[in-house]
């Protein structure tokens, strides 16, 4: 049993992937309920819930309903990705990295994004940035961040270090959401990019939290060419 003082749904994740890797709980069998977990950790049923559910969807453990949750019998591997800082992006490829903040204003975001924040009638920061390599169209990024969850973005400056840089370095997440999709450039977004419009390009939406808070969601536009690379 773990000390009640350090009892988080991050140290339950630890010791129930201890047990599972030592063996204690094998493949396929089903794991104690949540409040007998609760008990044995001195913490409550919510604590222990976020635990399991964070292992599920890492793919180790299977959980059903008025079943309980038992060790996946054959875990599936996930890829996991960094958020990458697109200064490194650029240099990495040879280019000369530069960005300019376009937008730097606090503003009533679309329905769609409050949906993302769970608010209404609520401002938010919003930053559209250029990022460049050679001077060169790079990407082009539309962010609406929550000052709440990112203390200090309202007074930093954005000369030397862009948005996607500060955010990376100075706010810490626990979880998000990613899509990639294939899409046409708007007038606004050709124009910042220097392509037809119209033109292909590659879209990439993102939505980082920290325990079930939105951070910041962003849509980063591609200009047809670019290539991502991940490792698994």
């Amino acid at each position: 049993m773990i000390t009640k003082q350090a009892v988080t749904h991050q140290s339950i994740r630890a010791i129930i992937l201890d047990r599972i890797h030592k063996g204690e709980w094998t493949a396929g069998t089903y794991i104690p309920g949540e409040a007998d977990l609760a008990v044995e950790f001195g913490c409550s049923r919510t604590t222990v819930n976020r635990a399991l559910q964070q292992l599920a969807e890492e793919g180790l453990v299977e959980r059903r309903r008025k079943r309980g949750t038992r060790i996946t019998p054959m875990p599936v591997a996930k890829t996991t990705l960094e958020i990458p800082i697109i200064r490194k992006e650029v240099t990495a490829r040879g280019g000369t990295y530069s960005h300019h903040v376009l937008v730097n204003e606090m503003a009533l975001p679309p329905i769609s994004v409050q949906a993302q924040f769970t608010i209404s009638n609520q401002k938010l920061l919003h930053l559209n940035t250029l990022h460049l390599s050679d001077n060169t169209p790079f990407m082009y990024e539309e962010r609406w961040v929550n000052p709440a969850e990112a203390p200090g973005i309202l007074e930093a400056d954005f000369k030397d270090v862009s948005p996607n840089e500060w955010l990376v370095k100075e706010v810490p997440y626990s979880d998000g959401d990613i899509s990639f999709s294939a899409s046409s450039a708007s007038e606004r977004v050709a124009a910042h990019l220097e392509v037809p419009k119209g033109a292909p390009v590659f879209l990439i939406e993102r939505t980082t939290r920290m325990n079930d808070r939105a951070i910041t969601a962003l849509r980063m536009y591609y200009p047809e060419g670019f290539r991502m690379t991940s490792k698994l």
